[in-house]
Formats: structure tokens, sequence, C-alpha cells
């Protein structure tokens, strides 16, 4: 397993993340909470102690999606001290900006988010900043050179992530020429951008790897199998899948053993998340190597908010620590997985 990089405090969930700073110191779209993009759960903007915040999230891609879900809805409830909002912007931006203009004519507390795309929204979090209302975000960043339209941003590093994917590539594979096809996330999104550059920086001064095909499979099952189906048929030499997400891997595995290939074998495949399948198929060999992604924000989502409540302040950046795993890691940590 790769050592810890960051300092960090540990969550009730199982995260950990940097210290807060106080100064007085895809599939969880039909939970019960989610409602449909800019609507609201029916109590008003908050009543009694509780918080009221409003949460809109990507959509419901991926299983790592479904879990961040689940973890920000059972930390957010009210007998935690919130009253929450939660939206599923199905993976539009539009419909995002809509949830959050509703949250401010509704007058939340507080605003969280994980946008679906890097850039955009300036203009709707000048009207949050406008209205008092602060705003923060959750595993993916914004593209903003005003750095106050939000409090601070909590999530993992991206750019980290696909170093650490291309480190072991040159280090287990790539110790003589290979020919390698990427699967994007969503086009525009801060996970795909960051963990492109970083795979990319990882490995551009070993002339074994070349990446030969690039193409977003949008973080999901499906678009990972589609894309593998047409770089097979378009390249009958390829070495190694690195996958964006683990969701993309496990359907590029479906297309490999179409192709009468053995994944991990025939072709090797990294990815990125570490969720319960991606992990089961990493033990099971046809996954090589996975660097993870947390998704249980949750708790820290919640100390976050109520530091800010009770006056205190928070880093700007607060980078959650992720794990790396390969096979015997793997079957070591599925048994008492969370996600």
């Amino acid at each position: 397993m790769v050592s810890k990089k960051f300092s960090m405090r540990a969550a009730a969930a199982g995260v950990a993340v940097l210290a807060l700073g106080l100064s007085a110191c895809s599939s969880g779209g039909d939970d019960d909470n989610t409602a449909d993009p800019g609507s609201s759960s029916s109590e008003g903007s908050g009543g009694g102690d509780t918080i009221s915040v409003g949460f809109s999230q990507v959509g419901s891609e991926s299983g790592w999606r479904a879990a961040n879900t689940k973890s920000i809805q059972e930390s957010l409830t009210k007998e935690n001290g919130f009253d929450l909002k939660f939206s599923d912007a199905q993976q539009k931006q539009e419909n995002q900006i809509q949830a959050i203009r509703s949250y401010i004519a509704q007058g939340v507390k507080y605003i969280a988010f994980s946008p679906v795309v890097e850039t955009g929204w300036d203009a709707v979090l000048q009207e949050a900043k406008a209205a008092n209302i602060p705003v923060i975000l959750t595993d993916r960043a914004v593209d903003t050179q005003d750095k106050t339209l939000y409090k601070t941003f909590i999530g993992s590093d991206f750019v980290e992530e696909g170093k650490r994917i291309g480190e072991w590539v040159n280090e287990n594979v790539a110790t003589e020429p290979i020919n390698v096809v990427e699967l994007q996330g969503t086009t525009g999104s801060a996970p795909a951008i960051d963990r492109k550059q970083g795979f990319e920086d990882a490995t551009k001064s070993n002339t074994n790897v070349k990446i030969i095909a690039s193409q977003t499979g949008d973080f999901t099952r499906d678009g990972g199998k589609k894309v593998m189906e047409g770089f097979l048929q378009a390249n009958p030499d390829i070495d190694l899948v690195y996958a964006h997400n683990d969701d993309m891997a496990l359907g590029a595995i479906e297309a490999i053993e179409a192709a009468g290939k053995v994944p991990g074998k025939d072709i090797k495949i990294v990815s990125i998340d570490g969720v319960k399948d991606g992990m089961q198929a990493l033990a099971d060999g046809k996954i090589n190597y996975i660097v993870e992604c947390n998704p249980l924000l949750g708790p820290d989502l919640a100390d976050i908010i109520k530091t800010l409540d009770s006056g205190g302040t928070v880093e700007p950046r607060i980078v959650t620590h992720d794990d790396a795993f390969d096979q015997a890691a793997a079957k070591e940590a599925l048994p008492t997985r969370q996600y």
C-alpha cells in the first residue's frame, strides 16, 4: 500500500482531512431525500436549532457517487442538527445552477455542491455571495479567479491520483514499450482534467509509455464498455487501460472479455476510486492497481458547516487522504470496506 502523503485528522466515517483550523479552533438517485434539480424538502429554510443546507449533487453516474450521496445524506440529518435540501443535477450544469438559485431564493444558511464541470460558476456564486450564503465545494473544484466566492474546497488531489497511477505503471508495466488507452471522465470536469494531467506528468519522461487513444466514457460503466469496444476494434495491440474511475474500468473488463482476451493479463487495467466492485475486480486479478478516491465526505462537510456556524474558520483547501491498492491489499481491505 502506498505511504500516506498528507498530515490528516481522522473523521468519523473513515475520511481523514487536514486540520480544519478552527479560529475559536454512480445509482443514489432514488433515495428518499433525492429531489429533481432545484427542488427541496417540504420544510422551510430551517427551524429551531437546525442549520439549513442546500446540496447539489453531480448525479448518480457511479458507485462512487452513490457512496458519496449516502455519506452526505446520513451526516446532514435533523438528528445531527441539519435541515438538508438535496438535488440531483443528472450531470447537467444548468440543473446545478437552477438548484443553487433555488436554494438562494429559499434563504438556506449554507450551500454545498460538487460541480459537474470546472467553469461557468462565477455568476451564480456571486449571487450566493450577495445573499451572504457561504458556499462549500465538495469533491470537485471550480475554475475562478475570485477565491472569495466559496469558503473552502474539500476533496481529493486528482492530479496526485493520476500521478500515482503513472508512477505504478512506470515501475510495474512500462519497463518495456506499451500501448496505453485512456478512458477519460466527463469532459471539462476537474477529475477528468487533473487525472489526465497527473498520469501524463508521471509518464512523460518514460519513452516506453505510448498513449494511442483517449476518449471520455463519462464516468459510467456503460460508457467505459462502449468506448473500450471501439478501442479494441481500432487498436488490436493494447497493453494497458488507464480508467479515470472504477465504473469505466468495469465496463472495459466486459468489453475485453467479450473480445476473447483476459483482463488483468492480456490487457492490464489501472483505475481510480476504490469502490467495492472495483476492489473485487482487483482482488480477482481483473484490475491490476487502484488508487483510492474516498467518497465519505459527509462527516467532514458537517464539521465544516458547524465550525463556520459557530464563528470558526476553515482552511481554504482540505485534502482528503487516499490509499492505493494492489491485489493483496484489496483482498485484505474488502471484508471491512464501507463503500
